[in-house]
């Protein structure tokens, strides 16, 4: 990531239908400055849980243009960072790559709007720490940046 590009994120769970939908709608209102955020499923359902889309639209985050996908190779590599979502190791989907990233997040599946609930609030919490490590980051790069420009302003 150069400059002040927003960092790729790609989000992949099972079904690309209830955890990974949440995160992309998630990241792309509360951290769009610094990602641009999509979801994928590793087998997707076809479709977007009603109750994803009624948990995001509660809690004001409006799911526009959410569809279940399957994960594409293309997308995979245009990832700076995937968040591995599925409950699957990443050592077994996605051996050798480092920028892949582990959340154990329950899948809400099947369940009720109060178990959404909680995993929309534990996505949203954890979205934001990624988003605060992304900003801190940038903030270091930025600061070593203008060290050496005074450094070499000094010579």
């Amino acid at each position: 990531m150069k400059g002040t590009a927003r960092k790729k994120v790609l989000f992949v769970c099972l079904g690309n239908a209830c955890r990974s939908p949440m995160a992309e709608t998630i990241a792309n209102k509360l951290a769009g400055d610094v990602m641009e955020a999509s979801s994928a499923g590793l087998t997707p359902l076809g479709r977007v849980e009603a109750l994803t889309l009624e948990t995001l639209l509660r809690n004001g985050y409006p799911p526009n243009g959410l569809e279940s996908k399957a994960l594409l190779d293309q997308a995979f590599h245009a990832a700076d960072l995937v968040v591995n979502m599925s409950g699957r190791a990443k050592e077994r989907e996605f051996a050798g790559f480092a920028k892949v990233e582990n959340w154990f997040v329950e899948d809400p599946y099947g369940a009720d709007a109060k178990l959404y609930q909680r995993i929309f609030e534990d996505i949203e919490k954890r979205v934001a720490e990624l988003a605060d490590r992304i900003r801190k980051s940038r903030h270091s790069v930025a600061k070593a940046r203008n060290n050496v420009r005074s450094g070499i302003r000094k010579l």
